[in-house]
């Protein structure tokens, strides 16, 4: 049974995740906005939010959930879960700076 790492979005990204339009394709999101939750093992992401479901651990809107468990070829994978359910996430990864070049020596 696959374990499932939960991400608790922090309260002031909530209140902007909550105002934005819902977008299709794979959300891209900062690790700053979140705070690492519980690991919890579920048969899916869907029986995960059912069994927290009316609890204090409840997945909110905007929650991240990444399989860490058993599951190898799922291992990593990243879900948040919107109004609609659960769709693709992945991390953000700022683009690396562009490598200053020396300047041109000329040869006289």
């Amino acid at each position: 049974m696959p374990a499932y790492q939960i991400y608790r979005l922090k309260e002031i990204p909530r209140q902007q995740f909550r105002w934005t339009p819902h977008t299709p394709g794979v959300a891209v999101v900062k690790l700053k906005d979140y705070e690492a939750g519980p690991v919890i093992q579920a048969a899916s992401p869907y029986a995960l939010w059912l069994d927290l479901r009316g609890s204090d651990k409840a997945i909110a809107v905007g929650d991240l959930i990444e399989v860490v468990g058993d599951v190898i070829e799922q291992r990593g994978q990243l879900r948040i879960f919107k109004y609609i359910g659960f769709e693709e996430a992945q991390w953000y990864v700022p683009e690396p700076a562009p490598r200053a070049t020396p300047d041109a020596v000329e040869v006289t």
